[in-house]
């Protein structure tokens, strides 16, 4: 017999109250293992933990929930859960409306205490001097390579990676009017100019293209003037009251950027192997023939991958390098340690930025 909508809709609500007694359950239980944690001293918050529990629920997922639903609503539970114990302070670059504060939530959920930055260095800073607890950072894009400013302030920063995740940049031209009409100026953040060249050549072509701090803060700047547009999400569109003229202007469909989760060591440990683990590492090497091909040769002999390898100059005057590299594996791993040590008695600078579990593309 075919059942009515009412009939339907009944199930549903009776379901949503078994699902929330159901959460309540599971809220006491984190409660109690949050109770344990602060006896012995431990981090409440475990990425590599939540990522198991998210990993298994998808492998075990009899449908017809998507995988990527599962990983989102699981998410959201446990961030709610967590703050049960305490709110967790987390610094990105803002105002609201960015990529940075979109990929925060991703990674903690949306029970958080957000830190809008107003620029990456007081992100840094913020996290380093303990005003919020994590910090999140643009690494890089698919597009445009490394974030230069990122890993010039991992050098000299006391925080190290325990996370990161990445995020799928869809790049919006958004204005006080559903028009292209009339647009004097565009404003954006560097990358994100970069990133739309060449739609921005093609259709607006006559606009001056002016930086800004971030894609919010464009909006935030378009927002001002009705011949001023900015590139940036529909977030930030509908944060400040702007209409999207034009939907997804970025020149690579695929456009995604990377970002790091940060802290201070004392206030999470590099978290433990996952299974699916990078290391990511600053070195230099002294200026003689084959020094760089000399830092390749242990992670070969020993079987361990290099997935990432970039290069900043030093600013020392003598045309020196610092190279950015990320290895596959964890540091418990006996070929991976090895590898490692023996990479680092090369090396005239050695810092591990941080071991963590590799997220999701």
């Amino acid at each position: 017999m075919t059942k009515s909508l009412s009939d339907l809709r009944i199930q549903i609500d009776a379901l949503d109250q078994d699902l929330l007694a159901l959460i309540n359950r599971r809220a006491a239980l984190a409660h109690e293992v949050g109770e344990i944690k602060r006896g012995e001293g431990s981090a409440v918050f475990r990425p590599e933990r939540e990522t198991q529990v998210i990993n298994n629920l998808q492998s075990s997922n009899p449908g017809p929930l998507k995988r990527d639903s599962i990983g989102f609503i699981w998410r959201e539970v446990m961030s709610a859960c967590r703050a049960l114990e305490a709110n967790q302070r987390v610094a990105y670059l803002g105002p609201n409306g960015t990529f940075s504060e979109q990929a925060a939530l991703q990674f903690f959920g949306s029970s958080i205490e957000r830190i809008p930055c107003s620029n990456l260095d007081e992100v840094f800073r913020a996290t380093a001097a303990g005003s919020a607890e994590f910090g999140v950072v643009p690494m890089e894009n698919s597009t445009e390579g490394v974030i230069s400013r990122s890993l010039d302030l991992f050098l000299t920063s006391p925080l190290h990676v325990i996370g990161e995740t990445s995020l799928l940049v869809r790049h919006n031209l958004l204005r006080l009017s559903n028009s292209l009409e009339g647009i004097e100026a565009v404003y954006a953040h560097p990358q994100a100019l970069a990133q739309c060249q060449n739609w921005l050549n093609t259709h607006l072509p006559k606009a001056q293209r002016n930086a800004a701090s971030s894609n919010a803060e464009g909006a935030r700047l378009a927002a001002t003037n009705p011949a001023w547009a900015a590139i940036a999400s529909e977030r930030a569109g509908s944060e400040f009251g702007l209409h999207i003229a034009s939907h997804a202007i970025q020149d690579d469909a695929f456009n995604r950027t990377r970002f790091a989760v940060v802290c201070l060591p004392q206030t999470l440990a590099a978290p433990a192997a996952s299974g699916k683990d990078c290391i990511s590492l600053i070195v230099s090497v002294p200026n003689r023939p084959g020094a760089v091909h000399d830092l390749l040769v242990p992670l070969k002999n020993h079987g361990v991958s290099m997935t990432r390898f970039e290069s900043r100059p030093a600013r020392s005057g003598q045309w020196d390098y610092y190279f950015y590299l990320d290895i596959q594996g964890h540091l418990s791993q006996a070929h991976v340690s090895t590898a490692l040590n023996e990479l680092k008695a090369l090396c005239a600078f050695y810092k591990v930025l941080g071991n963590y579990p590799v997220g999701e593309s």
